[in-house]
């Protein structure tokens, strides 16, 4: 299925190639306090429709991984992990007519990796 997403301000939009079969909430250092809950697909999946200079990136520690969110509106979209390269993972409260809200997510725990 395709799903298309946006930061708040639509300024940056994305299509998705997924079923969400994979949704988590990971509890790393950054994951907990920005509260989300992600599905994690394939890089080639993620499609940037318009925005892409509009994406800052903020990096940490290691600087292997790489969350990006809109510099206008400042709402994390998605992230290049550090512990699975070649993956994505997707903000879903970013996804039209998907509820972050009643969707289950398994715990990553990031904070052990």
């Amino acid at each position: 299925m395709i799903y298309r997403g946006s930061c708040h301000c639509s300024k940056v939009q994305f299509e998705l190639e997924s079923n969400l079969d994979i949704i988590v909430q990971c509890n790393c250092s950054i994951c907990k306090r920005k509260g989300i809950k992600m599905n994690i697909v394939e890089e080639n999946k993620l499609s940037i429709k318009k925005g892409e200079e509009l994406l800052s990136v903020y990096q940490f520690e290691t600087h292997k991984a790489k969350h990006f969110f809109c510099s206008n509106c400042g709402i994390y979209t998605h992230h290049f992990p550090r512990t699975k390269p070649g993956y994505v993972g997707i903000n879903i409260g970013c996804l039209d007519g998907v509820d972050s809200f009643s969707t289950e997510a398994k715990l990553l725990e990031g904070i052990k990796l």
